[in-house]
């Protein structure tokens, strides 16, 4: 009968380290939240036999629950999140889609072959690259190749050509 006394009996489980930390954030009751060590302290009063890497499992467990939303983490102290409080994101808020904007950005987009227009990928209304010229009031055929047009009613391209004198003829004397 001896033998029997000499038993150990194995801890209790241990609830998970979410309920744990629940538990301590909502005794320990401040409206300010509560930090890292007094959540730890907390655990470590009302469960003796926690696992030897404790303080590494409190803050994988407390950085998993801030990344998810389960807690809120403000002036190094976790709170539970208030349900009415809703949280916004950073930056700027995306612009409010139409009735009839496709909600999924896989949707079938037309390529220029299928609608027949030739239009870009955004489909802006206009045809894709450089933007042709528009024809000069005074030519009714346009500008033609190379930029030069059978009427010379505009200035040339390029540098203008420099005037050059007709060479001197050169006398030669028979004596």
């Amino acid at each position: 009968m001896a033998a029997s006394q000499d038993i150990v009996r194995p801890p209790p489980p241990l609830p998970s380290y979410s309920e744990m930390i629940y538990a301590a954030i909502d005794a320990l009751g401040s409206e300010t939240g509560s930090n890292k060590t007094s959540i730890s302290k907390y655990i470590e009063t009302q469960y003796p036999h926690l696992p030897a890497g404790h303080a590494t499992l409190l803050r994988h467990h407390l950085t998993k629950m801030k990344d998810t939303g389960d807690l809120i983490f403000f002036k190094n102290n976790y709170m539970r999140p208030n349900p009415n409080f809703i949280r916004r994101g950073r930056g700027r808020p995306p612009k409010p889609k139409g009735p009839n904007v496709p909600t999924s950005p896989y949707t079938h987009k037309p390529k220029p072959s299928e609608g027949g227009l030739g239009l870009g990928a955004e489909g802006s209304g206009r045809p894709r690259g450089r933007p042709r010229k528009n024809p000069s009031p005074g030519n009714a055929d346009g500008p033609s190749v190379g930029g030069v047009s059978g009427v010379e009613s505009r200035r040339p391209r390029g540098r203008p050509r420099k005037n050059q004198m007709d060479p001197l003829p050169v006398f030669v004397t028979e004596d």
